[in-house]
């Protein structure tokens, strides 16, 4: 668990969970970004971590085995409603989410703290304003929550 306090805004985020776009967020065309792997072994003992994809590129699986994650496939079809539904049977409230796509834009809606990443697969603008903090790697959006401080200095009041 992560609880965090923003000054001046009443707000007490209580992190239980991290709720994990795949591609254009963990990885690009399929491949896991480099760094990840270390800040998902820094945040494992903090927060229960989950991968919620379509698996666009059927690496999922794989990457998820690597991380040590649970993997939770969406459709294709209807997978921003599927990411919203599973982020609700975890207790948005109590989660993080982290995405870059439309289909990522429920999800980061109804998180208790949403960032989105703008990867080399750009992100989308639905997604953008859904988020509460917007960086510009994945690595950075973990390292959010590796270092909570930063996150009361872009939230507080």
């Amino acid at each position: 668990m992560i609880k965090i306090t923003i000054p001046g805004r009443q707000i007490i985020l209580v992190l239980e969970n991290l709720v994990l776009d795949l591609n254009g967020t963990l990885a690009v065309d399929g491949f896991l970004l480099d760094g990840v792997k270390e800040r998902i072994e820094m945040l494992r003992d903090k927060l229960k971590i989950y991968i919620l994809t379509a698996d666009t590129f059927g690496a999922g699986r794989d990457i998820a085995r690597e991380l040590e994650v649970e993997l939770l496939k969406v459709s294709q079809e209807n997978g921003a409603q599927d990411k919203l539904d599973i982020l609700n049977t975890l207790q948005a409230e109590n989660s993080v989410a982290i995405g870059n796509g439309y289909n990522d834009r429920l999800m980061l809606a109804n998180a208790g703290l949403a960032v989105l990443v703008l990867e080399a697969e750009g992100c989308s603008v639905e997604a953008m304003q859904a988020a509460d903090i917007a960086v510009k790697s994945i690595n950075d959006a973990l390292d959010l929550l590796i270092n909570p401080m930063r996150i009361i200095a872009t939230l507080r009041a």
